[in-house]
């Protein structure tokens, strides 16, 4: 059976001036036709030829050597060619480029814009894109607790967290209480994880463990303290929402953090202010100097 929107092998069972007909093997009643410019040179009746099966501008199956990017079920990230009345197209490595719906998108999509999709037959039969990945995730990573992985944020739920394809394929959450900043759909997240559930689903984090995590926060917290002179006019008791806006971390990473500091002396602690101390200031300076150089 000759499969819509898969890279499959076929034979090549019949020639003519305009390309060549391929079908599973000799005596199928069904073939789609592999255009001239796409046969390879010097292919023979009986050959097989590794192909992808999608629709031309006329609406009819026609084959192609061209590796798309993506096939049926699979979740890649494609750029965004135009957006016209009817959707978006977007790039998928071929010559002709694949619809997302409006229907289809989770936000509206620019040109240029790189967006997350799965790849689908729609009701008529034509390929078609779709932003609602969720259902396509897998649940059979090779990651394990402690493990850092890459994937895309493709829905954030307010109370709930960032849904990630990680590896732009299995399932991975950012828990709300795990969100430090802004994380927009489209993001590229780098999270450790911090559990692999029953079901195989991979709870994320976008922070380290505390104890390593707590220098790279004393840092953050001293270069912050260059920005306002030396002074942050609050001290550790601070309103949670004020520290994740100025640190982008929770209050308790913050107490760690300046806790820290103090015992080291870079900071000391008054009844309205944490100040800068002079060994803070060249910690802060070359730790930062560091960073950027890098």
């Amino acid at each position: 059976m000759i499969e819509l929107g898969k890279i499959q092998e076929l034979e090549i069972v019949r020639r003519k001036e305009f390309g060549v007909y391929l079908a599973e093997k000799q005596g199928d009643e069904q073939d789609v036709l592999l255009p001239k410019k796409q046969v390879p040179e010097g292919t023979e009746i009986g050959d097989r030829l590794r192909v992808f099966i999608y629709r031309d501008s006329s609406d009819r199956l026609i084959a192609t050597t061209q590796e798309p990017r993506l096939q049926v079920g699979e979740t890649e990230l494609l750029e965004v060619k135009e957006v016209s009345r009817i959707g978006a197209f977007l790039d998928m490595g071929l010559e002709k480029d694949v619809l997302l719906p409006f229907k289809e998108q989770t936000h509206p999509v620019r040109k240029g814009e790189h967006c997350l999709v799965t790849l689908y037959v729609d009701k008529s039969g034509r390929l078609a894109a779709t932003m609602r990945v969720y259902s396509h995730m897998r649940s059979d990573s090779p990651y394990k607790e402690g493990d850092w992985v890459e994937g895309i944020a493709y829905e954030v739920k307010e109370g709930l967290g960032a849904f990630v394809a990680v590896d732009n394929r299995y399932y991975g959450l950012v828990p709300s209480r795990e969100m430090f900043g802004t994380v927009r759909e489209g993001d590229r997240i780098r999270a450790r994880v911090t559990q692999v559930r029953a079901d195989g689903k991979l709870d994320l984090s976008l922070r380290d463990k505390a104890y390593r995590q707590m220098e790279s926060d004393s840092e953050r917290i001293l270069k912050v303290m260059e920005e306002f002179d030396g002074v942050l006019p609050f001290t550790d008791k601070a309103d949670p929402q004020i520290i994740l806006r100025e640190f982008h971390m929770s209050k308790n990473a913050f107490k760690r953090a300046v806790g820290r500091l103090l015992k080291e002396g870079k900071v000391r602690i008054t009844e309205k202010t944490i100040e800068r101390t002079e060994a803070g200031k060249g910690d802060s300076k070359g730790a930062w100097k560091d960073k950027r150089s890098s």
